[in-house]
């Protein structure tokens, strides 16, 4: 593991690094703490800060798959989609929407930050090459281990539902 491919990086790509992993660390205690406590809602407002400097420092990272032009490409749609699904999940929490607000932020969370992470590590990437060096096929595996999770959890809660329903 070597901080290099991340530290010759171009300034655009460390500031939005610092503001994913730092989301990606504070997110579990802002999304699953006891609600409406004091730490929560701090955890929630920093939280919500460095989704949002993610998102926007992603718009300035020119695009390397997929160029549609000006530097952008179909993975800046996840910015703009984590900046109004962040607006969504405000929003609901304003009205007293607090079980919509917490499925919107953790959606938010697992999709925003867990997907575009499992993409990170894909082999020719930057944080691949951080944390995997030459054995880049490591990334390769845990993306396919990723997304086989992240299919199995969106398909065991409608099983779970319909088995419910089947013993009642």
């Amino acid at each position: 593991m070597t901080l290099d491919p991340l530290l010759t990086a171009p300034a655009e790509i460390q500031v939005h690094v610092a503001f994913a992993l730092a989301a990606a660390l504070l997110g579990p205690v802002a999304l699953y703490r006891r609600r409406r406590d004091r730490w929560h809602r701090r955890a929630g407002y920093a939280w919500v800060v460095l989704m949002a400097g993610a998102a926007i420092s992603g718009l300035f990272i020119e695009a390397a798959v997929l160029p549609l032009g000006f530097g952008f490409g179909p993975i800046h749609a996840l910015s703009v989609l984590v900046l109004v699904s962040l607006a969504t999940g405000l929003r609901h929490i304003l009205q007293g929407r607090v079980q919509a607000h917490a499925a919107a932020m953790r959606s938010l969370y697992w999709q925003a930050l867990g997907i575009a992470g499992l993409f990170t590590l894909l082999p020719g990437r930057r944080m691949n090459a951080a944390l995997f060096g030459e054995a880049d096929w490591i990334g390769l595996w845990l993306v396919g281990l990723g997304a086989a999770a992240l299919v199995l959890g969106a398909l065991l809660p409608p099983v779970r539902r319909r088995l419910a329903g089947e013993a009642t």
